[in-house]
Order: structure tokens, then C-alpha cells, then sequence
């Protein structure tokens, strides 16, 4: 995917992001802080994350700005209904600094937190896969939990073998 302008990236990115909050409703309240393993990602921590690079390392850096992340524990959020509504706070002002963005601004390049100087549109491409990698992850979790989630696109992979035959 090569991003030559912002208003196409938006509406596509919304969609990721749509995919992400549905699975939101799913999550038990009682196992927000809950995580497989002590050390890890609790769910909560999960989101907040999402919601805290997004914001305060993508949107700052696409700036020319250093990243000004700091972490995900609960001191930004406790609760699913709160946590849910700072994921949508943080995302509306970062999608806010997105569209700002130039056709010019795209081909530019921004540095990272590890120093590296990359293209605009491919650091946006970059944030793409890592919201879908913890999308991944609040699977994962959900999974262990056995919480029954959505299909991503509308079909299990049972009845996409079961409609194939």
C-alpha cells in the first residue's frame, strides 16, 4: 500500500479501527486488567496502549516531533467503559494531526523513536500493522478466556469450509 494522500489513509485507517472497537464489546468487564501471563499486557493495558502510541509517538512524530509515549498502565484509564472512551478521545485527536497532512507531507521523511528517518506514508503504513498485531493479541486473549468473538469479515473459518464443498 503506498499512501499518496491523507483523505483515502483516513477512511481506510477508520475501518481498522472500527474492526478493533467491535471486539470492545466482548471483553468482560471483570477481566480488563486480566492478562495470560504476570509481566504482560493485561486487555486494558492492550487498548490504552493502542490509544497512547497512536497518539503521542505516530501523531507527534508525523509532526517532526519526538515521540512523547509513556506507557499504558491504568493511571491513564481504569475500567472498560473508560479505557473504551480514552481509545476513542486519543484516536480523534490523532486523526485530527493526520488530516492535516499534506500529499507533500506524505513523501517527507519523520524520525522515529529508535532514530530511524522513514517516509511519512510508510511510518502510517507502520501503524496500520501494529494496531492489526494487538487487534491480534485482544483475539488471543478473548480466545483463552473463551469468550466467542466476531468473525473479522463475516464468516468463520468453519463455514467458509463448510459453504466451499
Amino acid at each position: 500500500m503506498i499512501i499518496t494522500e491523507i483523505e483515502s489513509f483516513l477512511e481506510y485507517y477508520s475501518k481498522i479501527k472500527n474492526r478493533t472497537k467491535r471486539l470492545f464489546d466482548y471483553i468482560p468487564p471483570d477481566k480488563i486488567e486480566w492478562s495470560y501471563q504476570k509481566g504482560k499486557f493485561t486487555i486494558g493495558d492492550t487498548i490504552r496502549h493502542l490509544a497512547n502510541i497512536e497518539r503521542y509517538m505516530y501523531a507527534e512524530t508525523v509532526q517532526f516531533r519526538p515521540s512523547q509515549y509513556n506507557g499504558c498502565d491504568v493511571q491513564y484509564a481504569r475500567g472498560l467503559e473508560t479505557i473504551i472512551a480514552y481509545y476513542t478521545k486519543m484516536n480523534k485527536e490523532s486523526m485530527g494531526v493526520f488530516a492535516q497532512l499534506t500529499s507533500e507531507d506524505l513523501i517527507k521523511k519523520c524520525r522515529t523513536p529508535g532514530g530511524i528517518d522513514i517516509t511519512i506514508w510508510k511510518w502510517l503504513r507502520a501503524m496500520v500493522e501494529h494496531e492489526v498485531h494487538h487487534r491480534g493479541q485482544l483475539y488471543l486473549y478473548l480466545g483463552i478466556l473463551k469468550v466467542k468473538t466476531p468473525p473479522i469479515f463475516g464468516l468463520t473459518s468453519e463455514e467458509v469450509i463448510s459453504s466451499s464443498r
